[in-house]
């Protein structure tokens, strides 16, 4: 890591302005929404976070991820513990001499409080082994790595062991470019010692899915950086009911365009884009 800007977990400010009032819906809404029906998310939104949140043992949602653009705090930060090793080795894979363990993938994006992704965003990844231990004379399950222009990520590990006084975790530090560190941890849903862990914490829990014998997680990071709105972030004027959907318009929940022949409703207010399209966004229109 660069060791010239700050090392410290900066503490979270208040949070940013809501969009409440505003007949846009956030882009948490949509996502809601679209996870919701189970849809493909719109084109539009590949820059955009997925949830990263799951379905407590008792059936009921924790806490959602904290997000941008919606009023939420930054990602909260954690303690850094007593294994952290500086300069680690500069790779995306910690998968040293197929090393044993259950294979994870984890993926995500970096965004500032504006919901724009941030490039170029430092992460330095560190973790104990499948049997729990922390190589803390070499570079065993350590690395960093840099988003990519669209602020997302991607780490190929192992699921880390456990070892006493924990629950199965992850270490990490974030730094957008010449901004403080974030440092933190992410957690596994649905771990035993998730309910005994005194630093555990729900608003960093991944999202987590089986693939194969493998694992899939994914966590979006939302740094205290002040962004200016995107630009798709002023509505356009609202159409008249009963025209041709068209991308780049502001659409409001009731509303009746046609495409493809046929004739659809709308479900909630927001501003259409490229993958938009009614048929591709059950979430958003409904056939009628």
């Amino acid at each position: 890591m660069d060791q010239s800007d700050p090392t410290q977990p900066v503490e979270p400010t208040e949070p940013v302005p809501t969009v409440a009032g505003s007949s846009r819906p956030s882009r948490k809404t949509v996502l809601r929404a679209a996870l919701a029906v189970g849809a493909s998310l719109p084109v539009a939104f590949a820059g955009v976070p997925a949830l990263a949140r799951t379905t407590r043992e008792e059936g009921t949602a924790p806490e959602l991820t904290p997000e941008c653009d919606d009023g939420d705090d930054p990602t909260p930060p954690q303690t850094e513990g007593p294994y952290f090793r500086p300069n680690s080795p500069r790779r995306t894979s910690l998968l040293d001499g197929n090393p044993p363990g259950t294979r994870l993938t984890v993926t995500g994006y970096v965004f500032g409080l504006a919901c724009r992704p941030i490039a170029n965003a430092l992460l330095d990844f560190w973790q104990a082994d499948a049997n729990g231990a922390y190589d803390n004379r070499g570079y065993r399950f350590r690395g960093h790595q840099f988003t990519d222009a669209q602020g997302a990520f991607t780490l190929t590990t192992i699921v880390p062991g456990l070892y006493p006084g924990r629950t199965r975790h992850l270490h990490v530090k974030v730094q957008a470019p010449n901004r403080p560190v974030l440092t933190t941890q992410l957690y596994f849903p649905g771990e035993p010692r998730n309910n005994t862990d005194s630093i555990f914490d729900a608003r960093l829990l991944m999202t987590m899915r089986s693939n194969g014998p493998g694992r899939e997680g994914s966590y979006d990071f939302v740094l205290n950086v002040p962004q200016q709105p995107g630009p798709t972030d002023p509505p356009t004027t609202p159409p008249p009911s009963g025209t041709d959907w068209k991308s780049g318009t502001t659409y409001r929940a009731g509303d009746r365009v046609t495409y493809g022949g046929r004739s659809y409703t709308c479900l909630q207010a927001h501003t259409s884009g490229p993958g938009w399209e009614p048929p591709n966004v059950p979430a958003l229109w409904r056939a009628v």
